[in-house]
Parts: C-alpha cells; structure tokens; sequence
C-alpha cells in the first residue's frame, strides 16, 4: 500500500515524537524498516530539526504523543458490497491509465468531457 505525500509525513511525526525506533515503527504501521527511517527523515526536513542519528528518545519520554494507525481507506468503503467495491477498483485503474496517458474525463455520455493535463500532443 502506498501512502500519500501527507500520510508519509503523519507517520514520520509519529515516529520522530514517539522516539520508536525505526523497527518497533515499521512493525506498528506495516511498512519496512527502510521506508519508517525515510518517512521520519522526511518529517525532520519539512519542519526543518536535525536528523536524530544515534540520538532516540526513550518511548516513555513524550507520554503526550500517542501512536495509532493511520487510516488506509475512506469509511465508505467499509460499508460497500463486494460488487460495489469491484466497481469503485475498476472505475481507478480506469481513472489512473488515463492520468498516465495526461488526460482527465469529467462527465458522462454525450455530456463527456476529455481534459488534457499537458500542452505535449499526447502521441
């Protein structure tokens, strides 16, 4: 599962002022060691602190930052049959091919609308 640009900076907070190290990190939010580390890196640029190389907190130390997992997907999905949710996965992939082809679709039949995403001829 990717994250989003914000997701990778809420979870590099939660690592930087939770003092987790790198592995305890990457077990509590089911990513690899290497991206708990990258995430924590990006959060320490962002807000312009050091990178904390050798130097952990202790878990204890900040008892005012609580670590959950972050959510993965919307509530609405939790509600969806499985055909709706076969639908909404088509309907993306759809949507991503044409993101990657530079174009964007909005409305439906004759009222459809093809949106270019670039001034490149899309050959």
């Amino acid at each position: 599962m990717k994250y989003t640009k914000e997701e990778r900076l809420e979870v590099g907070c939660k690592i930087y002022h939770s003092g987790l190290s790198n592995l305890k990190a990457a077990e509590h939010f089911g990513i690899s060691e290497e991206s708990a580390r990258r995430y924590r890196i990006l959060y320490e640029e962002s807000q312009g602190l050091e990178h904390r190389t050798g130097k952990r907190k202790k878990e204890s130390d900040d008892p005012g930052v609580s670590i959950s997992p972050i959510k993965k997907y919307p509530e609405e999905y939790s509600s969806m049959s499985k055909e709706e949710l076969l639908e909404e996965l088509m309907q993306s992939k759809i949507r991503e091919a044409r993101l990657k082809k530079g174009y964007m679709v909005k409305g439906v039949g004759a009222d459809k609308e093809y949106i270019l995403l670039g001034n490149k001829n899309t050959k």
